[in-house]
This record gives C-alpha cells, sequence and structure tokens, in this order.
C-alpha cells in the first residue's frame, strides 16, 4: 500500500510567502534547505578557460558539507531532481537564454551486498541524461544531448577503486573522473560527479558575529561535494554567435552573461510503504537557486532568506531585496558610530564617512545623493537618462551606487565606474581607466560575467586570487598601467571575480573588501584619512582595505590546470596512517611561492608564516603527469615570517615544468601551496621583426597551428593571421605611432605575448 504525501521534497513544508512557494538555497544558508541536501546548491563559478580560451566553464556545486568516509549511504545526485544551469545572455527578451538541466538515475547492481562497491559493481550506480534548452535554437524545447552519463562512485578507498579483486580495478581515481567525461552531441565537454569542495573559508570564525581571524580554519577541508561541470564554446552563449574575435574590445558589453543554477523537485512525493523507492509526481517547484556567492548568506537577513529563495531570478520579487544591499548589514560593523568596535575581526575594514570632504558612505546615510539633479552627472551612469533612479534612489541608500551594482546587476564601463588612474584629483565623476564591464540590464542574482576579457594565466606572477580586487590596485599603482593614462589596457585578473568567479578567487575577503568600501576608493572616493595625507590616495586606510584578508585565502588543495579543474574527491580510507579530524595546530600560511629562471636551473623561493608543528617541505615537480618529490627543506626553529629558497638543478628545459611544496607538520600531517609553472622555451615561441618597426613585421615560428593578433595599446584587435610555413606578415604602415601587441594562441590558448613599438 503506497501513501501519497504533498511536499516540497521529502521534508520540506509547503508554505506560501506573497503567494510565492518557498525555497532554499546553498551551503545550508537558508533554513528549508539544510534539510534537503541532495538538491541543495553550494556554489556557482563561470569562467574563460584557462586551457582553451575560446570556451567558457560552467560549475554548479550541490550537496554541502560530504565527509568523504560518509558510509554506507554515499552521497549522489538524488532521482526526481531538476539540476539546471542558466545563462542570460540578452536582457531584451525575457526569461532564461540558455538552460542545461541534468536528471539522474540510480541502479542497484548487487542486492545481496552491504558494501557500497564489492565485485566490480556499485550501489547505486549513478548515470546522467543532460538536455540543452536555447532560444532560438529550439526555443524553450529541451533536446537531448547527453544520453547515460558516467557519474564516478564515491572515493571510498584503495580497495574499493583499485583493488582488482573485490574493487572496481581502476587504475587511479583520476582515471574514473577523465573516463566519466563526455562530449555533448552539441560540442560541450561534460563532468558530472564528486570534487573536493573547491570553496574556502573560515565558517567558524565569520558566524562568531564577524570574528574573522588572521589564520583561520577552512570549515570545507576535506570535505566534498557534487559538482555540474560543462566548457562550453563562447559563441554558444554569445547572444549573436559571435566569437571573442569578433568583439570590438576586451570590455564589449555584447559579450556580458548571467549565470546561475538552481534544483527543483516535484511538487508530489509520493512513499512506499512497503520500503520501494519514493517517486515523484506534479508540477515541478524550485527549492534551491545560487548565483553570485554568499549573497544569501551575508546580505540577506536570516528572517528573509527562505522568502529571498522564493523570488524566481530576474523576476519582479528580486526587487524586495534591494534594501538590504542599499544598507548591508556587515556595514554596521565596519562603522565605529555603529558596532565597529565590537567586531575586532572587522577592525581594519572602515567605511568612508568624509569622501573628498563631502561624501558619508555609513549606512542610512546619504552617499553620492546630494549630486542629483546635478549637471556634473550628465553621461554618467547615475544620471537620469542612464541608472540614476537605481543607483541614487535617496538620501538614505548609500550603497545603492556600489554594493547594488555588484551584486544585482553588474557594472557598466561608464564613469564613473572606472578606476582613479587618469582622473583629475579630487574628481571622481571624470573620464578614468576602465577595468569593468559586466552590466546585464535586469535586476537579478546572477553571477555576471563578461566573455571577451583575456584569461589571466595560472602561473602568472601578476595572478591574484583577490580577483578584480587586484586588477583595481595593479591599475591604480603599476606603471605599466598608469602610464597609459585613461586607455584601455588588459589587466591581469580582468577576469576574476565579481567579474565572474574563478575556482581561485577569495571570494570572502574581496565581498568583505567591497563592502568595507574598496569600490568607491577604486575610482576616486578615496578613505577618509586622503583629506590628512597631503592628497595621497594610498592612505593608511586604503592599505589596510586591501591588506585585509578573511583568514582563509586558498583552497586545501590545489586544482586541476585542464578540465574538469575541480580537483578529484578527497578518499575516505587512506590506509593505516590515515588520521580522523582533530584539534590540530593551523597549517603553515603560505604568503608568497615564486619559481624563476636563473640559467638551466629553476629557483624556487616561498615566505611562509605560523610554523606551528612544521618539519620540512617537499618539493614537488611535473611535467604533465603525477608530481613526483625532487629535494627536502627542513624547517626552522621559531616564530614569525620565514623566507626559504631551494634551486632545481635539472629541470625538463622542452617542456613546462609544474612545482608545488608539500608541506609536512612533526605528526604527518601535510597540506600544499599553491602550483607554480616554468617554461624555457616560452619566450622563443615566437619572434617578431623588425622591432621597432615603421611598415610591416613579420612574425617567425618553429611551431605549428598557431594563430597570432595584433593588438592596440587599448586591447582593440586589429588583425588576426595564421602562420603558414612558420611566418605571417602585418602590413601597420596606416597605424599610429604607438606600443602594439602580439598574441599567439595554440588550440584557443595562449602561449607567447610580444609588445612592439611603432614608429
Amino acid at each position: 500500500m503506497k501513501k501519497i504525501i504533498k511536499l516540497f521534497t521529502a521534508t520540506l513544508v509547503c508554505l506560501t510567502i506573497s503567494s510565492t512557494i518557498v525555497k532554499a538555497s546553498s551551503h545550508r544558508e537558508a533554513p528549508l534547505i539544510s534539510n534537503d541536501p541532495l538538491a541543495d546548491n553550494t556554489d556557482v563559478y563561470a569562467f574563460r578557460s584557462p586551457s582553451d580560451s575560446s570556451k567558457i566553464v560552467l560549475i554548479a556545486n550541490y550537496i554541502p558539507f560530504e565527509l568523504p568516509q560518509g558510509g554506507p549511504n554515499y552521497y549522489s545526485f538524488g532521482e526526481y531532481i531538476r539540476y539546471e544551469i542558466h545563462v542570460k545572455n540578452n536582457s531584451d527578451l525575457a526569461g532564461d537564454d540558455i538552460v542545461y538541466r541534468f536528471t539522474f538515475s540510480q541502479l542497484n547492481q548487487d542486492a545481496t551486498t552491504f558494501f557500497n562497491i564489492r565485485l566490480g559493481k556499485q550501489n547505486l550506480k549513478t548515470t546522467y541524461t543532460l538536455e540543452r534548452s536555447k532560444r532560438g535554437v529550439n526555443n524553450g524545447i529541451y533536446d537531448t544531448i547527453v544520453r547515460n552519463g558516467i557519474v564516478p562512485p564515491n572515493n571510498i578507498g584503495p580497495r574499493s577503486i583499485e583493488n582488482t579483486t573485490v574493487g572496481l580495478g581502476a587504475t587511479s581515481y583520476d582515471a574514473l573522473m577523465t573516463a566519466a567525461i563526455a562530449t555533448a552531441s552539441t560540442g560541450e565537454k561534460v563532468y558530472a560527479g564528486p570534487v573536493d569542495d573547491p570553496f574556502f573559508v573560515d565558517l567558524g570564525g565569520a558566524f562568531d558575529v564577524g570574528g574573522f581571524r588572521k589564520n583561520g580554519r577552512d570549515a570545507l577541508a576535506k570535505f566534498n561535494c557534487h559538482s555540474l561541470v560543462i566548457e562550453v564554446p563562447i559563441s554558444t552563449l554569445q547572444k549573436a554567435g559571435k566569437t571573442t574575435a569578433q568583439a570590438t574590445s576586451i570590455l564589449d558589453p555584447e559579450f556580458v552573461i548571467g549565470v546561475y543554477a538552481n534544483a527543483s523537485r516535484p511538487s508530489i512525493t509520493t512513499f512506499d510503504s512497503t520500503g520501494g523507492q519514493p517517486s515523484g509526481s506534479g508540477t515541478w517547484i524550485q527549492v534551491s537557486r545560487l548565483g553570485m556567492p554568499l549573497t544569501n548568506e551575508a546580505i540577506v537577513p536570516i528572517g528573509q532568506k527562505d522568502k529571498w529563495n522564493a523570488s524566481i531570478t530576474n523576476s519582479s520579487t528580486e526587487g524586495d531585496f534591494i534594501p538590504f544591499f542599499r544598507n548591508p548589514e556587515l556595514a554596521l560593523y565596519m562603522d565605529d558610530s555603529q558596532f565597529g568596535g565590537a567586531v575586532p575581526g572587522l577592525a581594519d575594514l572602515r567605511i568612508q564617512s568624509n569622501s573628498l570632504g563631502a561624501y558619508d558612505f555609513r549606512n542610512t546615510k546619504p552617499g553620492l545623493f546630494p549630486l542629483k539633479g546635478n549637471s556634473a552627472l550628465d553621461g554618467t551612469a547615475l544620471s537620469e537618462a542612464n541608472f540614476g533612479s537605481i543607483l541614487l534612489p535617496n538620501n538614505t541608500s548609500p550603497r545603492a551606487v556600489d554594493i547594488l551594482p555588484i551584486f544585482y546587476t553588474g557594472v557598466p564601463n561608464l564613469r564613473p565606474y572606472q578606476l582613479a588612474t587618469g582622473k583629475p584629483a579630487g574628481n571622481p565623476l571624470a573620464a578614468g581607466k576602465p577595468f569593468i564591464s559586466n552590466f546585464l540590464p535586469t535586476l537579478g542574482d546572477m553571477l555576471r560575467l563578461n566573455m571577451a576579457v583575456p584569461v589571466t594565466p595560472r602561473n602568472s606572477a601578476d595572478f591574484s586570487s583577490l580577483g578584480l580586487v587586484k586588477a583595481a590596485v595593479l591599475g591604480l599603482t603599476d606603471s605599466r598601467y598608469t602610464a597609459s593614462g585613461t586607455a584601455l589596457q588588459f589587466i591581469p585578473n580582468m577576469d576574476g571575480f565579481p567579474n565572474g568567479r574563478r575556482l581561485e578567487d577569495d571570494v570572502t575577503t574581496i565581498e568583505l573588501q567591497a563592502v568595507g568600501g574598496v569600490v568607491l576608493a577604486a575610482i576616486g572616493l578615496w578613505y577618509d584619512d586622503y583629506n590628512t595625507n597631503g592628497g595621497n590616495a594610498v592612505s593608511a586606510q586604503l592599505v589596510k582595505t586591501i591588506s585585509f584578508s578573511a583568514g582563509v585565502t586558498t583552497n586545501d588543495t590545489t586544482f586541476k590546470s585542464g578540465f574538469p579543474y575541480e580537483q578529484a574527491p578527497w578518499r575516505g580510507f587512506t590506509g593505516a596512517g590515515y588520521v580522523g579530524p582533530v584539534n590540530a595546530p593551523l597549517p603553515v600560511n603560505f604568503l608568497g611561492f615564486d619559481a624563476t629562471i636563473s640559467g638551466s636551473n629553476v629557483v624556487l623561493d616561498w615566505k611562509v608564516s605560523n610554523e606551528v608543528n612544521n618539519n620540512r617541505y617537499e618539493i614537488e615537480r611535473s611535467t604533465g603527469g603525477a608530481f613526483t618529490k625532487i629535494g627536502t627543506v627542513s624547517a626552522t626553529v621559531g616564530t614569525g615570517v620565514k623566507n626559504y629558497t631551494f634551486t632545481d638543478t635539472r629541470p625538463v628545459l622542452n617542456s613546462t615544468n609544474l612545482y608545488r611544496l608539500k608541506q609536512v607538520d612533526n605528526d604527518g600531517q601535510f597540506s600544499y601551496s599553491p602550483i607554480r609553472s616554468v617554461k624555457f622555451d616560452i619566450k622563443n615561441v615566437i619572434t617578431v621583426t623588425p622591432n621597432p618597426a615603421s611598415n610591416f613585421i613579420n612574425i617567425n615560428s618553429t611551431e605549428s597551428n598557431l594563430n597570432v593578433t595584433l593588438y592596440d595599446g587599448s586591447g582593440k584587435k586589429i588583425a588576426t593571421k595564421t602562420l603558414n610555413g612558420g611566418t605571417a606578415r602585418f602590413d601597420i604602415s596606416n597605424l599610429a605611432k604607438g606600443t602594439y601587441i602580439v598574441i599567439a594562441e595554440s588550440n584557443g590558448a595562449t602561449v607567447a605575448t610580444k609588445r612592439i613599438v611603432k614608429q
């Protein structure tokens, strides 16, 4: 006999708020979804592929806090759940423009065992179907583009995964992940399965009323989640089918997309009293959604979290939450006239109360509203002809000018949203150096990404987990960019959060710095001590703000250099030496790690702090396969900041050398540094002659299948050619005098960059 019970999922209660069914979201941050982990969004990522710049990587993660040893019933994607990734690329049309929908099926291969894996069989073996709906192609109809997709099992342990007698007999867990990668009939690369949870945050400190610690504890360290990863050609996502070669500039607004993910369940769940699997029927109801990270966690108050999740992305109900962005609660703890003195963890963040001697951005203060109606706003984003009604709504909504667009609309490449570089002193409304353009004019919780912005190589010395904040710092202080004034240039990390979100981006630190006013400062609304610092923008408060960190700044393991980019899930059992979670000392904090070429050697330098219980550093190298140990450096005794160095005297000269440090404690516990890359022949991939030049330049290379593109100093593409016989020529006789850039690409990845001068 079966009992039919109307539910939101197996455990959610049916509620109605504002005539809308309640939903819930992400890393247990809303009350309802905490009871339904299989449908719980944890994170969304969208970034231009670091291994193929012609593609975008979309990632939606689900199921928070998966213990690797969480048997006998290990987590997996659920049946009767629709997992979806949504893309918005055209604000002129209602609804989403592209939707990827995953649904999962499970099979018990051996009902006679209590083990999850035994004798080559899985319980439960999970497969998926992937459908795609694309406006203009199938107009809301879902076409199946992957059938019977493979979901790897959980990484239970060596007997379950590698053992050829009782387990699956795989060569490694990475081999299972690779075998599970599918290519859709429409060209997308797809992975669905367990991974290391790539998010990192000191939850213990954060939720103890903002008690962020200098050396926090990553609450997600060694936890797994389940991930949907899709690598999509940019031409598929761009609304007119264009590639970035057709972009007018690296900030072309026609290449902006909005991305979010959700999960839905049937409104009726039928339970079988004989012990059979429940089934679903009725209308599909969204129970989880996520766009920008930490919105529902740190912006929306607890009494509104379920209502927030009840609102459909890009619907009119999203407007109900605008007040929380205009006056974010976190700002109260960065204001000494409110609760700033009671929250020492945020002591380095203090919002402008008298910027340029006139503008107060503390909660409920006027902000820039005194400029309302002033002709000085003409032609800016703040004018009534543009977006003044949203950005300057009244004299008690100071953060409508920065926090609201960052989270809810994206930011246009219009004054005043340009770096203060090139602006006259004290005039933030003047034209400055462009550095962001991800405005998509629809009010909605989406991760917005301008796909035309180039990729910052992960092995670049300029790469930073601080994303767009670091790009702003470089654009304000680095002579490579300040010397060109207001010209558009590619500044490293312009492809970082909140312009999309890379796996490495420290979104917690970035968002706290943003609430602390760093974006206002970047565009010329300096901190209060600017006025007492001789008009020097790099004031003590600015230094404090950009030096602030949320305590955990990197993931607890590395990321893969290629698809699916996320790391393999943590193993539930690692052998006789396995030690479970303990209250161990905080791990060593890597303050810096560099790899540089010195003749035919590679010199590794690193700087660390917090060396409690540290025993040694094992230096590991890879040339594309597994990492192997090439040396050891003993840890020194004492406190404070320490510097170390190691020289690799036998690097591979004709290939890329990848380096990482394995920091080992006295008790055998260990952690890894970020990865650094060195390639000896990278400088010789192409040669450009003559340089300087007047009429033409010749590009020569011994490599095959290279495309070379000539850009002007603003990042505008001049011409693209394919090397024929290893040679190409560009006619530059009609170009203006100045600096130009030649970029060589192989299979969509940048392999060389040369700067030339036109005389």
